[in-house]
């Protein structure tokens, strides 16, 4: 819809990972980096992390767009919860195998005869594999042992995994996979888009389907998109199509950063706000009273600071309890020193009601803010019109 609005050739945010929107961040740069060092060794494995929606799927794309078929064959698949017999029919398939008998020797029969056969036709295999966090330490050993073939002295398979910062985690900690580990010639995770990048990218995706500046994007907006998706590009992509879809809908010819905060209450009211935001989902604030919905609102500056002030000073009585509580369990530990057991629960108690009274007073300084936003909506507005 916003396409046609705007004149654009295309949607700029699809999720779909396309090569012709690749755009590359400095963390793209380094990745591209390790994987071309990691290709030019022809062996082992080059693993590539990042969370989610942070673009390792889209670096894959451009990577496969740019290979020369002639010299190199390769194979993706992307990973559920596969044993290691079945990832070896996998494989398999993914080399455009057709494994007779459904038995695991069978298909490694045929997937070394494959390999030797690109060899000889001087082609090197590479498979990649994404998702890879689904693997478990089983499949991730049948990939170690397809790594061995070889022809003569030459590695007939290089793997690439990719996969969410656990599987790092896992491949670089479980006990099982050190053999796994010393093949591993290669390894970056990807990181979020630095402030300064999200402007570039969200305007090389737009000229990439014919944005000639329109619409025009308020030089703000673009350092409060970052705060809201931490960089993340599949985030910016959810939160940019609905942005340009609001834009649409009422006609706009700029995107502000009104109209951020008017998608993001949208978002958070049909419960999906974390699809975008990397920050927590805040607490609901408690209603107001009906008779002050028809009062005129009032700068809410004074009882903004008497809320922080009073916040401050309960964090500071927390922490006092916390120390206090410390102290009483450590000279319970000494045998010399034996505690009140129901001084320490006293000060439990007390913990407990502060943590309460902290939460509180939480939902009091956001429905503040709330009001003072609005009010300041509101003023604006008033001059707006005089």
């Amino acid at each position: 819809m916003f396409d046609d609005f705007y004149g654009l050739s295309g949607r700029p945010f699809q999720l779909t990972p396309d090569p012709a929107f690749y755009f590359e961040s400095v963390t793209h740069r380094k990745a591209l980096s390790y994987l071309g060092y990691g290709l030019a060794q022809g062996e082992g494995f080059i693993v590539i992390t990042g969370e989610v929606g942070a673009g390792k799927s889209t670096l894959v794309a451009h990577l496969m767009a740019t290979i020369d078929a002639e010299r190199l064959t390769a194979a993706q698949i992307v990973t559920s919860k596969l044993g290691g017999e079945e990832l070896v029919h996998v494989v398999a398939q993914a080399f455009g195998l057709d494994i007779g008998g459904h038995d695991k020797a069978s298909a490694l029969g045929a997937i070394e005869g494959f390999l030797h056969d690109e060899a000889r036709a001087g082609r090197r295999c590479l498979l990649i594999v994404d998702e890879s966090q689904n693997l478990s330490v089983e499949a991730l050993e049948e990939l170690r042992m397809l790594s061995n073939f070889q022809l003569g002295a030459h590695p007939l398979l290089q793997t690439l995994l990719l996969g969410q910062p656990e599987f790092r985690a896992m491949l670089l900690d479980h006990p099982a996979l050190e053999q796994l580990r010393q093949r591993v010639i290669a390894i970056h995770h990807l990181d979020a888009m630095g402030a300064d990048e999200v402007r570039p990218y969200i305007e090389h995706r737009l000229a990439r389907v014919g944005w000639t500046g329109r619409p025009a994007f308020e030089d703000r907006l673009f350092d409060e998109v970052f705060k809201v998706t931490g960089g993340v590009p599949r985030r910016i992509n959810q939160l940019l199509s609905r942005l340009l879809l609001l834009g649409a809908v009422e006609k706009r010819e700029r995107i502000d950063g009104a109209m951020l905060q008017q998608v993001m209450a949208e978002l958070n009211e049909d419960g999906t706000l974390s699809v975008v935001s990397m920050a927590v989902k805040p607490a609901v604030a408690e209603p107001a009273a009906p008779q002050a919905v028809s009062q005129a609102p009032a700068a809410p500056g004074p009882d903004l600071a008497a809320a922080l002030a009073e916040r401050d000073a309960q964090i500071a009585e927390l922490q006092q309890a916390f120390l206090e509580l410390a102290n009483s369990v450590e000279a319970g530990a000494r045998p010399a020193q034996v505690s009140d057991a129901g001084q320490i629960g006293a000060l439990t108690e007390r913990l407990a009601s502060l943590e309460a009274r902290l939460l509180e007073q939480d939902r009091t300084v956001r429905h503040t803010l709330t009001m003072l936003i609005e009010w300041i909506e509101e003023d604006l507005g008033h001059r707006a019109a005089a």
